[in-house]
C-alpha cells in the first residue's frame, strides 16, 4: 500500500462533505458502505455515496471532524470519530451533529467495502 490507510480515511471524512474531489480521489469505484444509523439501514454504492455528499456538501456553513480514534491492520481501518457543524441558520455557533465508527477494507489505496454505525449527538 503506498498511501497510508490511516491518512486516506482520515482525509475522506475531512473531506466527505466539502471537497467533492475526495469521492473520485479516496473511494473505490466499486466501493460498497453498510450504514447503520439512528434512521436504520441504508446500503450505498459509489453512485449513492458520492450523491449523498453533494447532497449535504450545502446543509452546513462548515462541518470539522474530531477524530478519537483510527486503528490500522494490514488493508483495514478502523476510524472513531465526531462531525461538528455550524448551520446557515447560526453560522457563528458549532454544535457536534453526529458520532462515527466506521470499519473500511482499502484495495488499490481507495476505500473498498465499509460498515459504519452512527449516532446523532446529544
Amino acid at each position: 500500500m503506498s498511501k497510508q490507510a490511516k491518512e486516506i480515511i482520515e482525509k475522506f471524512y475531512e473531506c466527505f462533505y466539502t471537497d467533492p474531489d475526495v469521492i473520485t480521489d479516496y473511494l473505490h469505484p466499486d466501493a460498497e458502505l453498510s450504514w447503520n444509523s439512528s434512521t436504520g439501514h441504508r446500503l450505498m454504492g459509489y453512485e449513492d455515496i458520492a450523491a449523498f455528499a453533494a447532497e449535504m456538501s450545502g446543509s452546513y456553513e462548515s462541518l470539522s471532524i474530531e477524530v478519537k480514534n483510527i486503528i490500522q491492520e494490514a488493508e483495514k481501518v478502523v476510524i472513531n470519530f465526531t462531525y461538528h457543524v455550524s448551520t446557515i441558520e447560526n453560522p457563528d455557533e458549532e454544535i457536534p451533529l453526529a458520532h462515527f465508527m466506521a470499519i473500511w477494507e482499502l484495495e488499490n489505496d481507495k476505500l473498498k467495502t465499509g460498515h459504519q454505525i452512527s449516532q446523532l449527538a446529544d
